[in-house]
């Protein structure tokens, strides 16, 4: 299926993606997007024949658990809704805790590296399958950048995703940019990782802008593409010409005319790497030359490695065992708790990585809470960011940013905060409007805490 060249289209650029020139597709975060009815720009796209992929963030198809039916279905339903010839996920975990490990369900708010080991990749497997099951498109899955890394790992990033296809026939949405965040945070090759895994099986690319901050990449989605990123796109594209490429922006947009050239760099990219490739004009795709075939048959590599390593594993049953699940949900609570709940650093992690990773997960949790209730820092001010901060390094997110926004507000309210008379009425009207009819007090919280922790029982 061919793409052609597309943007992540998001709510505060929707006037932009529609008026820029060549856009041939667009990809739109499925949780934002309701099951029954489309914004009005996307209708109007889609009339113009543009397709629209939703791209999940909240399955969490590494986690120990088995895929949310619920989640499932939603994603299921904006599919159907869209018309949409395929359906994108992460490779990640995004949330831990709960009756595995007799703990309080615990939400990271980000996508979170799964271990590459034989055991994960059976729990892995088994979750993509359940997917597959219940959508009605095909399913295609993309790498994650990552700032820490497991200890203990067996498989590379390339082999770990090859054994993924060969099982489950999966397609891969490869993020070019978060091969190079890898590379920086992680020391390994992207020319390697696209050696070993199969780019026959790739539905599209991403390509993404960050920043480097004390020897750290920060995969931001709010800052330019930079050359390297471009130089693996290139990489990519001297392998295969991709079905479709999308550029990624989140955040801090920036004008019209400096997307556009971003996209302009982009297609540049891929024509130059498209005409060094031998045998290039046979070819059709998002660069004007070929697709690819679904990925259904076993893998086979050039680079003996991989064939080495995925030959010393043929056991696998289809169902990841409960022992399995259950190592896998103690050690993802474990790293998970350590970034958001200030418990130890598990045993093997890099300690200073682990702070700059929880660092990040909080700035992150801050931002969100900030676009989801705009009114938080309209009546905090200039102090709503360290306040949030403050809430954050004791108060874990247990559900959504919605339920993290009301619930940092009834803390304020609980403890007195804000001190300005008048701000604090705002802020008790705010939180009235949407939680109760009375304010919260102390007994709000108890109450709630002995419910979580019947709960979790």
């Amino acid at each position: 299926m061919e793409l052609g060249i597309g943007i992540g289209w998001r709510p505060e650029i929707a006037d932009t993606v529609e008026a820029l020139p060549g856009i041939d597709w667009v990809e739109a975060v499925a949780e934002n997007l309701c099951t029954d009815h489309l914004p009005d720009s996307l209708v109007r796209l889609r009339a113009r024949g543009v397709t629209v992929v939703p791209h999940g963030v909240s399955l969490g198809l590494g986690g120990a658990d088995r895929p949310d039916p619920a989640r499932l279905a939603d994603l299921a339903a904006r599919a159907v809704l869209l018309d949409t010839p395929l359906v994108t996920e992460h490779i990640a975990f995004v949330r831990a805790g709960g009756p595995r490990t007799a703990s309080p369900r615990l939400e990271a708010g980000h996508l979170l590296p799964v271990p590459r080991t034989w055991e994960a990749l059976d729990v892995l497997c088994e979750n993509v399958r359940i997917a597959q099951d219940s959508l009605p498109v095909p399913l295609a899955l993309e790498n994650i950048a990552a700032l820490i890394s497991w200890p203990g790992e067996e498989l590379t990033e390339g082999q770990f995703l090859a054994e993924l296809v060969e099982r489950t026939g999966v397609r891969l949405l490869i993020d070019v940019a978060n091969l190079h965040t890898n590379h920086v945070n992680r020391g390994e090759d992207p020319a390697k990782a696209l050696d070993e895994l199969p780019v026959e099986a790739i539905a599209y690319v991403h390509v993404a802008g960050g920043v480097e901050k004390d020897g750290v990449w920060h995969d931001t989605h709010a800052h330019p593409v930079t050359r390297p990123v471009l130089d693996v796109l290139a990489e990519l594209r001297s392998r295969i010409a991709p079905p479709g490429v999308l550029l990624e922006r989140d955040d801090d947009f920036p004008p019209a005319e400096e997307l556009a050239g971003e996209l302009t760099a982009v297609r540049a990219t891929l024509e130059a790497a498209g005409k060094a490739r031998p045998g290039s004009t046979s070819e059709t795709g998002a660069s004007g030359h070929g697709g690819i075939a679904p990925a259904a048959s076993p893998v086979e590599s050039a680079d003996d490695t991989t064939t080495a390593a995925t030959s010393t594993r043929v056991t696998d049953t289809g169902v990841a065992t409960d022992g399995a699940r259950d190592r896998a949900a103690v050690a993802q609570t474990a790293l998970l708790s350590a970034l958001v709940a200030g418990t130890p650093v598990p045993e093997g992690f890099d300690h200073r990585r682990l702070g700059v990773q929880s660092r990040a997960l909080a700035a992150k949790r801050a931002d969100v809470v900030a676009k989801v209730a705009p009114e938080l820092p309209g009546i905090l001010g200039d102090g709503y960011r360290d306040a949030f901060l403050s809430y954050a390094r004791t108060r874990p997110m247990s559900a959504g940013y919605r339920r993290d926004a009301l619930d940092f507000a009834e803390q304020l309210l609980i403890t007195g905060r804000p001190a300005d008379d008048a701000a604090r009425r705002r802020l008790t009207h705010w939180w009235q409007d949407r939680a109760a009819a009375r304010p919260p007090r102390r007994t709000t919280r108890l109450v709630r805490a002995a419910r979580a922790a019947i709960a979790g029982r």
